[in-house]
């Protein structure tokens, strides 16, 4: 029988984080670094909203876009946040995570052979949904000596005339990277001297740690050229619900919405309904979980420091992105050997792209405890290797 699979997903390499879940499903007492959701549960008020709507019988779809309430809802807390306007009526809509939303970008504004420069490190799904809605993923490198923001001579060197589009995502998953507007400004010159769109990811904008995030759509010039994507996935500790949604010009979204109702129909109802909650009510729930993780932050990065894995400073999201280059071993034997022999899991760099090789992904959304308890097993993992010298306790190396 012949083989039936498309030779596009057949090329598709495997994510480079599912093979160290798998591993660590298997085994017991795992102290986790590695899984990219809150530890926190949705609040309160905004289940109970999602439970409500069930017992009132709103079980149905909505329409395409996702309910007009809901629509409003992100229009003004866009507004509200960073003084950007978004018409409800046909500038936004509510897809199933960011996810489905890039895929949505991707396969309206991309033609057969049509290049997408990719900042990486990156999210591992966004080489993929290039690939899969036609087009050509470009890579373009960032480096630690630079805290891992793409400058505009990174993004000149990999242009050709195919190129259409660029994708950011800061604050950025893996490394906790956030963008300073002067950089931001530079990317904004390269997408208007080549007319090019940027498709800007900002589903961490919320978690932000001592400096300001920008919105790119923010920018002089950009909001005709701005894709934006968030979500109430991680601000919001809702990552189950599955609520996305992308603010784009009507032309753009107009096309996007016809691919939505093809695939999708409409994002979860209750979802939705849940979401207007989070977003008019929600912000002192934001505040306090943010508050949270910039505490676990200052732990995990002065104690990545303290046992010789050199960590920068990250500054959004919930992820440090220490340097193994003093084990002189690869990530992907860093991770694999301390997940077996000291059951910690995180993650290696390179999943995310070339650019992350010889660095290791680290969630702090852990509970404070645990994360101590990981730091511990690491400065054991180091002593026992001689990466570091004996010098006891973890307590005792800071």
């Amino acid at each position: 029988m012949r083989n039936f699979v498309s030779k596009s997903v057949s090329s598709l390499r495997p994510s480079g984080i599912r093979r160290y879940f798998d591993i660590a499903a298997t085994m017991e007492d795992v102290v986790t670094l590695g899984i990219g959701e809150p530890s926190f549960p949705t609040p309160l008020h905004i289940i109970e909203k999602g439970v409500e709507s069930l017992y009132d019988g709103q079980t149905g779809y909505t329409n395409n876009s996702g309910t007009i309430e809901v629509r409003q809802a992100i229009a003004q807390y866009i507004q509200g946040l960073y003084n950007v306007s978004y018409n409800p009526e046909d500038q936004i809509l509510v897809t199933v995570g960011v996810s489905e939303a890039l895929f949505l970008a991707l396969k309206a504004i991309l033609d057969p052979g049509d290049e997408v420069l990719i900042v990486e490190p990156c999210f591992v799904a966004n080489a993929a949904a290039v690939e899969l809605a036609g087009g050509v993923p470009v890579s373009v490198d960032t480096h630690v000596e630079n805290d891992f923001q793409v400058t505009g001579a990174e993004l000149e060197a990999k242009i050709t005339p195919k190129t259409k589009a660029l994708l950011i995502n800061y604050p950025n998953n893996p490394t906790g990277a956030v963008l300073t507007r002067e950089r931001m400004l530079e990317i904004a010159a390269v997408a208007e001297k080549h007319d090019l769109l940027v498709l800007s990811d900002e589903i961490y904008e919320r978690l932000i740690y001592g400096v300001e995030h920008i919105c790119f759509a923010s920018l002089p010039g950009m909001y005709e050229r701005t894709l934006l994507f968030s979500g109430m996935s991680k601000s919001f500790a809702m990552t189950g619900w599955r609520i996305g949604y992308v603010s784009a010009p009507a032309d753009i979204m107009a096309a996007m919405r016809k691919v939505h109702q093809y695939l999708i129909m409409s994002a979860s109802t209750t979802g939705q309904i849940a979401s207007i909650e989070a977003l008019l009510h929600g912000e002192p729930d934001v505040k306090e979980m943010c508050a949270q993780y910039d505490q676990r932050r200052r732990l995990i990065v002065d104690g990545f420091n303290s046992i010789g894995l050199a960590c920068f400073e990250p500054r959004g999201a919930f992820y440090a992105f220490p340097s193994i280059a003093a084990t002189g071993m690869s990530d992907n034997d860093f991770c694999e050997k301390l997940l077996l022999e000291d059951r910690v899991a995180v993650i290696p760099g390179s999943a995310f792209g070339r650019s992350g090789a010889g660095f290791v992904r680290a969630s702090y959304t852990n509970s404070y405890e645990n994360i101590e308890k990981a730091l511990e097993r690491m400065h054991r993992f180091m002593q026992r290797h001689g990466f570091i010298q004996s010098v006891g306790t973890l307590a005792a190396a800071h």
